[in-house]
């Protein structure tokens, strides 16, 4: 192996003690491959298998809290004691192949396609729809908003008892705790809502509840991350000082890491703070040594993959990479970097065992993937 790569084959302990072998993390990523009733296919264990030999961590697909949750076709859910058995199996088939096994637990709010949620009722922190959407959520209750996070510390419970080394709360990408987070979507007027001190509230109790839950039922060390947007394009919406805001609550919580969610890892900032520097430095001066962070967005090769970890940050998570490239960790290490791919050919599919409605997506939608005849 290359000298330079060794620092992504350094292992990290986490606070509760377990240990991850490198520092190459498999990004969440929708798939679109379980069945209707929510339960992982073979398809989507083959495509999970196929990635997990060389990564210290896999970040599962979005698993949906309650059943009004379900944000995808072709989700795996979590809302329920029978969704057990399924996510044991995909537990399993991650950790067989030697990496760590984290469920990303979510509820997707007024993102929910209608077709998906039970009577077509989508909910949110207000009634406010989406840009571009003409169908407006309803607003829970706060009665309901309690519930909710009841449901995020089941759902733990239930990855808990199936054997997941942890869990990643997805308060990124919209989805309802980010519609809490944002005055956009949340103009409630309760606890809930209001000031960007109480728009922290609601993402502050999931991450408390996630927690109280582990304390109560874990009996071996498990993870708990988050993962948050680092701002919105949408006015009103939240700004990169926002999220330092609540990026810094974050980094006092206990967790043991911190994710945020960008499609460039040297973007930078819209607005909010000086946009001279780059969000990820903004992200790591607030957090300090306080909690790990995994940087992500559009890193391909080692070189990349080192130059985004000697900024300071934790961990390096590859997405549509480890998509094109399965054996991306393997070739590193068998200083076979320069055969790496980093396109995708429309004949790779049963190559890279990939589920077809995704490849359909891949192949679907230019710019997303670099894709060859």
């Amino acid at each position: 192996m290359n000298e330079n790569f060794k620092p992504l084959f350094e292992s990290i302990d986490f606070k509760n003690g377990l240990q991850l072998k490198n520092r190459v993390v498999m990004a969440p990523m929708t798939n679109f491959a379980s069945h209707p009733d929510g339960t992982v296919s073979d398809e989507e264990i083959a495509y999970y298998e196929r990635r997990s030999k060389g990564v210290g961590m896999v970040i599962t697909a979005c698993t949906y809290v309650t059943a009004n949750g379900k944000g995808f076709h072709g989700e795996f859910g979590g809302h329920d004691d029978s969704m057990i058995p399924s996510f044991r199996r995909l537990a399993s088939s991650i950790k067989a192949k030697g990496a760590k096994a984290v469920l990303q637990i979510f509820h997707g709010g007024r993102e929910c396609p209608t077709e998906l949620v039970p009577n077509g009722e989508t909910v949110s922190a207000s009634a406010v729809a989406k840009e571009g959407s003409d169908v407006t959520p309803r607003a829970l209750t706060e009665n309901e908003v309690e519930e909710m996070i009841t449901a995020f510390g089941e759902t733990t419970r239930r990855a808990i008892e199936a054997g997941f080394d942890g869990v990643e709360i997805h308060g990124a990408n919209g989805y309802l705790i980010h519609q809490f987070f944002s005055p956009h979507s949340n103009r409630r007027e309760d606890r809930f809502g209001g000031s960007l001190e109480k728009r922290l509230t609601f993402p502050l109790a999931v991450v408390d509840e996630v927690q109280k839950v582990v304390n109560a039922h874990a009996k071996e060390p498990f993870i708990v991350g988050y993962r948050f947007s680092p701002e919105e394009e949408t006015t009103p919406g939240f700004t990169m000082a926002d999220t330092l805001v609540l990026v810094d609550a974050l980094a006092d919580k206990g967790l043991d890491y911190l994710h945020v969610s960008l499609m460039d890892f040297w973007s930078e900032p819209r607005r909010g703070v000086d946009t001279t520097k780059l969000r990820i430095e903004y992200l790591l001066e607030t957090i300090g040594n306080r909690v790990p962070f995994i940087g992500v967005g559009s890193i391909h090769t080692p070189e990349e993959a080192v130059k985004a970890l000697s900024t300071g940050s934790s961990m390096v998570a590859l997405g549509r990479e480890l998509i094109m490239e399965p054996d991306w960790v393997e070739k590193v290490v068998e200083g076979k970097e320069a055969e790496i791919a980093t396109t995708l050919s429309k004949k790779d599919q049963e190559k890279l065992i990939i589920p077809d409605y995704l490849w359909q997506a891949i192949i679907n939608s230019p710019g997303w993937f670099p894709v060859v005849d």
